[in-house]
């Protein structure tokens, strides 16, 4: 007996970007704020450039995953954005649920500062997840405190030396207590506290320096991490 249940999450706010900008950038350019969207065996249903996309992904049983972006431009180059995120969870529903709606304020305000710094840069996206053992109550807390960031706060400029990583300097652009936020001169650092949804801590880096080597920044962050949660 499956439990298969479905969801819905909106998120409503202003982009610092045109239309046409915000389009290029949940279509994409989505390894720049995201995740890359290749082999996303998904149908575009509604594509009206570039104010309404529906991007729909079907499985069996009625399983589906659907986004849909309705953009309006603002004064000033600015864009509103209404996102809708509907689908279903097959297991541990609440608990998934909770994740995902909270992934998405974080997901929408690294777009918001992709399209404000960024926009438009090449860019290398690399993926690292933290240890198992990073799957405790304090696994996230355990992470901001090696990177020396326990108390900093939104709007903080940092300037951290991290063994095996080196020197980051920049701002803390978002903080709570399961996501923060980095962004330097030249690359954003998201990290995710997953641990309080059933997974491990992971982060990402979005780097726009035009000279990243995804392999070598694993490799550095996954050391740093061995030894966070070793």
């Amino acid at each position: 007996m499956s439990d298969n249940k479905e969801f819905r999450i909106e998120f409503d706010g202003e982009l610092p970007g045109t239309p046409e900008r915000v389009w290029e950038a949940v279509t994409k350019d989505t390894a720049a704020w995201l995740f890359p969207n290749e082999g996303w065996e998904s149908v575009n249903t509604v594509e009206e450039y570039p104010n309404h996309l529906v991007n729909r992904m079907e499985g069996p049983d009625g399983w589906f995953n659907q986004l849909e972006h309705v953009i309006e431009p603002l004064e000033g180059g600015r864009a509103r954005i209404h996102y809708v995120h509907s689908g279903i969870f097959a297991d541990n529903w609440d608990e998934q649920y909770d994740g995902a709606s909270k992934h998405t304020q974080f997901y929408m305000h690294t777009l918001g500062q992709y399209l404000q710094y960024f926009d438009g840069k090449p860019v290398q996206f690399t993926d690292i997840q933290a240890p198992a053992s990073s799957q405790t109550p304090d696994g996230f807390i355990r992470l901001k405190r090696a990177l020396g960031v326990e108390d900093a706060v939104q709007g903080e400029r940092v300037d951290l030396d991290l063994e095996g990583v080196g020197r980051l300097s920049g701002d803390i652009d978002f903080s709570n207590e399961n996501f923060l936020g980095l962004r330097t001169e030249d690359a954003m650092y998201r990290f995710f506290g997953r641990n309080a949804f059933g997974g491990p801590v992971g982060m990402a880096v979005h780097d726009f320096s035009g000279s990243g080597d995804s392999e070598a920044t694993a490799k550095a962050w996954s050391g740093f991490l061995e030894k966070v949660y070793a």
